[in-house]
């Protein structure tokens, strides 16, 4: 789709020296390690890290669903660049299934009809818009899609159609169009009779031309139609049709094929062709063909003879990316086009009307053929399900399959994450939330497009300059919800080539505020302009810093459809950056292969290009944050069939170059490279195939995917200690807390246990329930991130302390599983505290909650809420002590305010304080009740052995009535009847619920006791001391009492056991 139009904590976080020690007697032996490659670090040193989803929940670009037959609620549907994903209640819910793939983009998927259990996933999209990326061959699935196999073609790249034979799961023929940026010979339809263990290509043309499309004759699988198209796509231009493209039949299951051409067709050069035979009657074929005299044809003899029956500019235009037809399986005069719009035609094709799909840019469309009404579509915003003939649809805002060209942050608390998605807006999303989950409440439109940047000022945030499309340009006043256009050039160069407008900006054109000065803004085109006064006026201040070679600035999309966007403009500006340690040293990246430089902001440039090939784009410039002679250069060259990974150093002004891609293998092509913030040298590349790391500066690289998909990367950046990555088909994800990748060096990892340094964490309160089933993004770990390091893992408990600065211990974890006082769930969404270390082989990552040591438990006791827990620790300096086989090592914690609530640290201080009272006087409570269980057990025990012996009648009597007494203080202090969450609205809180009630209520926010507060706890706490007062007169006079006539009765004695209560 064109569109017209298109609060901050930096903490101070102190990077200690990884604190390590040997434990080898308290471990196994190590087992025989895989090898790690030279220059790495071994994964296992942070594999307990976890990338986490943050979102949006709003569907990206899909060509290809399917349903099955017979299970109206189950659906399967293929991002570009998002991987398979199935959902199973009608579209409600989706879930990914290609997690674990090492590619994402999928073209074509088809369930098998004889075995629903069979899937084939055709990998590579054919919609070959620029920012398309490649596949790996076909995919089969035998379990529904729980796992997957490559089973061949792993050169064909695109995929535009795939089609499984009704009769047989093992038949499969797949129109495949091959590379998009270049000849190959693996392109054409292709047969498999055996699942994929061996493959025919059945029909082909030439190394420039590839199958688009496929189908079956309903009836009769033999008969089959398919479709050629010759396509090319480089940097500044795409080429739709040639003598290649055709339409073809066969009548043996694809065998062997006859080209179809007169009798009606359009003569001279065909492009892209979609085709459709009716299930209603074989006859009835239908073709969208793109062609100087295309349109919709319709056959009425199974392709023999051809007719015109529509030739609306709607259908036509933009035919490389559409042209898919669809036929009804109940009417042969029903059928189906995707363009704009999803089309639906009762008259053969002659008239059509708008279905009111979600979305816009539709490319794909299943229909079930034993239920018309239930159809599926898929589009630019994603995949959606209909069962009522097209009327009212599900919704596409539970897919997190959005594409993100770039990435940035705000200086709020909590930050917000900005990017321009593709065929949609651009989006500001928060990082987390209070209230448990990144929903659609908490992400919001920053007044731009779906491509360019998006920059929020640093000092306020509301304030969001983005670009789009290479001609909007606009500020954007959250506050004032006001959008004000700033482009350079206001002028819709829409439908004009490259060399006929008077300045060429890109799809992606770049723009930044100055990190020196946030007032002045840089934005390019072929040249670079900037702006003093927020976008009211722009300044040129270079020249002409490309090639401006005048031939590849041409009209793009012919021979027969021109489609002329700055997607194809050439020449430009690509990427741009401000030194942030040298004021005006700005480097400029050409998509022609140039770098260029200017130390004096503009005045003077300099060509300073390292050694590559030629009409290299150069995607992403990073000047190093330690020095303002340092750069590293991302360069890209996949739209030239060349999809290597680039990377450039200069460390002297651009004097040398070095290239630094030892580690990144072939086919992940680099699209962005940044130097961490807090330790020069450590590097993090954005690749097609996912994120990867150096640890020196570039001469090693590894993966960083740990549990992320792959997806392409196009861009990523570290804000205080997260690295965020804009994904290009999976939304937002954070990688949470850098500390092991940050501390790690080839010292270290030769210890068998490393305590890292923990770094500054912050005091929030976090939700106790919040509903995790709505498609929502994750909050990070709640509480003080811990991480350490077992080469094995250990045989004995491991024990993890957190100590206040006066050195007592506040909080005691194991890893040995503790479930008392648990109550059995009750409540979904309810969040379950975890009270367990992990204690494996490798990284472990545990979040301390940042709570003391909960009070003394009642076993079995139920609550309202969670129950009752330790008050939250004040802000200040902890230790945090880790301990296998009794020895230990300790690293200092420090805890800070929430930033939203500083200056209120006395207020905090006093109610930590009133927490730690009500604590105290549960555990009081606690213990009382413990007690008298404990000695009401005994007395039954005795009843048990000893009712029948009359001799002991009056023993037994005297302490039954003891038990009497005690149970009348049991009662006052907790609800006996309370065996369920909501059964207090039956039976009267007693002092357990309301102190329980009380500690919760008390914690609300940051902030001092009020005096009803103050006020309660004093009530409450003079009804404990009236029943423990009770409790000790029964304990210093009923029991001794009751204890000797049961010693005299030579009966066992009954004992109190008093436990600790703190």
């Amino acid at each position: 789709m064109i569109t017209p139009n298109r609060r901050s904590l930096r903490l101070v976080r102190i990077i200690f020296t990884v604190s390590v020690f040997l434990l080898a007697s308290s471990l196994r032996s190590a087992p025989s390690p895989t090898p790690t490659p030279p220059g790495t670090i071994d994964e296992k040193f942070f594999n307990g890290m976890r990338w986490r989803q943050v979102g949006p929940f709003r569907g990206g670009r899909a060509l290809a669903i399917e349903g099955v037959v017979g299970e109206p609620d189950t659906y399967y549907f293929g991002a570009v660049a998002g991987g398979v994903w199935k959902t199973t209640d009608g579209g409600a819910n989706w879930i990914p299934l290609f997690d674990k793939q090492p590619i994402s983009s999928i073209g074509a998927i088809a369930v098998a009809s004889s075995d629903h259990n069979v899937i084939y996933a055709g990998t590579g999209e054919a919609a070959i818009r620029g920012n398309t990326t490649y596949g790996a061959g076909v995919f089969k699935s035998i379990d529904a899609g729980k796992t997957w196999e490559n089973v061949g073609l792993k050169d064909t790249h695109q995929i535009g159609a795939l089609i499984v034979d009704p009769r047989n799961e093992n038949v499969v023929l797949v129109a495949a169009l091959g590379h998009a940026f270049g000849p190959n010979q693996e392109r054409g339809v292709f047969r498999t009779t055996d699942g994929g263990k061996t493959w025919a290509k059945v029909l082909s043309k030439d190394e420039n031309t590839g199958g688009i499309d496929i189908v079956f004759d309903p009836h009769n699988p033999n008969i089959v139609f398919a479709s050629l198209w010759q396509a090319r796509r480089q940097p500044w231009f795409f080429s739709s049709g040639g003598p290649g493209s055709g339409l073809y039949r066969s009548e043996d299951n694809g065998v062997t094929w006859k080209r179809l051409e007169g009798n009606g067709l359009p003569s001279g050069i065909l492009g892209k062709i979609g085709v459709a035979v009716s299930g209603a009657d074989s006859n009835r074929v239908y073709a969208i063909i793109e062609a100087k005299e295309g349109g919709l044809y319709r056959s009425d003899d199974a392709g023999q003879h051809w007719t015109r029956a529509n030739d609306d500019g709607r259908f036509r235009q933009r035919a490389w990316y559409f042209s898919k037809v669809y036929a009804d399986p109940r009417s042969a005069d029903t059928v189906y086009l995707v363009n704009t719009g999803l089309f639906k035609s009762v008259d053969g094709g002659k008239n059509f009307t708008l279905l009111p799909a979600r979305h816009g840019d539709h490319h794909g469309l299943w229909i079930d053929p034993t239920n018309p009404n239930r159809i599926a579509n898929v589009n630019d915003g994603g995949a959606s399900v209909s069962t009522d003939g097209g009327k009212n649809w599900t919704t596409q805002n539970n897919q997190p399959t959005a594409q993100f060209y770039h990435v940035a942050v705000d200086n709020a608390f909590p930050y917000h994450i900005y990017g321009a998605q593709q065929d949609n807006s651009n989006v500001g999303i928060a990082s987390r939330t209070d209230w448990g989950a990144i929903g659609r409440q908490n992400w919001f439109e920053a007044g731009g497009g779906e491509s360019g940047f998006v920059v929020p000022d640093p000092r306020d945030w509301h304030v969001i300059y983005s670009d789009d499309e290479g001609t909007a340009w606009v500020r954007y006043d959250k506050n004032k919800e006001e959008v004000q256009d700033i482009s350079p050039v206001p002028l819709d160069n829409a439908g004009h080539g490259a060399a006929n407008v008077p300045h060429r900006f890109q799809w992606v054109s770049p723009l930044m505020l100055s990190p020196h000065n946030p007032d002045v803004i840089y934005t390019a085109g072929e040249c670079v302009f900037k702006s003093t006064d927020h976008g009211h006026s722009w300044t040129q201040i270079s020249g002409d810093l490309t090639r401006n070679d005048k031939s590849k600035q041409q009209p793009s999309g012919g021979p027969l459809t021109n489609d002329i966007t700055t997607v194809e403009y050439y020449d430009t500006v690509f990427a741009l950056a401000e030194s942030p340690v040298k004021q005006g040293t700005i480097w400029a990246g050409t998509d022609d292969g140039l770098v260029q430089v200017t130390t004096d902001d503009g005045q003077n440039w300099s060509n300073v290009t390292p050694k590559m090939p030629e009409w290299s784009t150069i995607d992403l410039i990073e000047p190093s944050p330690y020095d303002g002679n340092s750069v590293y250069v991302a360069v890209d060259r996949h739209k030239l069939d060349d999809f290597k990974p680039y990377i450039f150093k200069t460390a002297d002004l651009a004097k040398t170059w070095s290239s630094i891609v030892r580690g990144i293998p072939d086919g992940a092509y680099v699209h962005a490279v940044r130097e961490d913030p807090k330790r020069k040298g450590l590097l993090y590349a954005g690749t097609e195939l996912g994120v990867f790391v150096s640890f020196d500066d570039g001469a090693h690289w590894q993966p960083l995917q740990l549990n992320l998909p792959v997806t392409p990367i196009h861009d990523l950046v570290v804000k205080d200690d997260d690295l965020i990555v804009a994904t290009h088909g999976r939304s937002f994800w954070v990688l949470d807390d850098l500390t092991p990748v940050r501390q790690l060096n080839a010292q270290s990892t030769q210890t068998d246990v490393i305590l890292y340094q923990p770094q500054t964490a912050l005091r929030l309160h976090y939700p106790e329930e919040f509903d995790k089933r709505q498609p929502v993004g994750d909050n990070p770990p709640p509480g003080a991130i811990i991480d350490y390091y077992f080469k094995t893992a250990p045989k004995e408990e491991v024990s993890l302390e957190i100590l206040d600065a006066s050195g007592k211990v506040v909080r005691r974890l194991s890893s040995k599983e503790k479930k008392e006082g648990e109550q059995p769930p009750e409540w979904p969404d309810r969040v379950e505290r975890v009270k367990t270390i992990p204690a494996n082989e490798g990284m472990n990552r545990f979040a301390w909650d940042l709570r003391y040591d909960d009070p003394v438990q009642i076993p079995g006791a139920f609550y309202s809420g969670n129950g009752p827990k330790g008050p939250l620790a004040l802000p200040g300096d902890y230790q945090v002590k880790l301990t296998v086989g009794g020895k230990s090592q300790t690293a200092p914690l420090h805890l800070v305010i929430d930033p939203r609530t500083k200056g209120k640290e006395a207020a905090v201080q006093k109610q930590f304080t009133l927490a730690t009272q009500v604590k105290d006087r549960i555990s009081q409570l606690h213990q009382t009740v413990n007690e008298i269980r404990d000695l009401r057990s005994q007395i039954q025990t005795l009843h048990k052995r000893f009712g029948d012996d009359q001799r002991l009648k009056p023993a037994l009597a005297t302490a039954d009535d003891l038990d009497h007494k005690m149970s009348e203080v049991e009662q006052k202090l907790i609800q006996i009847n309370m065996k369920g969450s909501e059964a207090n609205l039956a039976f009267p809180d007693m002092l357990n619920e309301r102190f329980d009630t009380f500690s919760h209520i008390i914690e609300y926010g940051d902030a001092e006791p009020t005096k009803p507060q103050l006020d309660v706890f004093q009530m409450l706490s003079s009804q404990l001391d009236e029943e423990l007062g009770k409790w000790a007169q029964l304990k210093n006079d009923d029991v001794p009492k009751v204890g000797e006539l049961v010693k005299q009765a030579n009966l066992p004695a009954l004992i109190i056991t008093e436990k600790k209560t703190d």
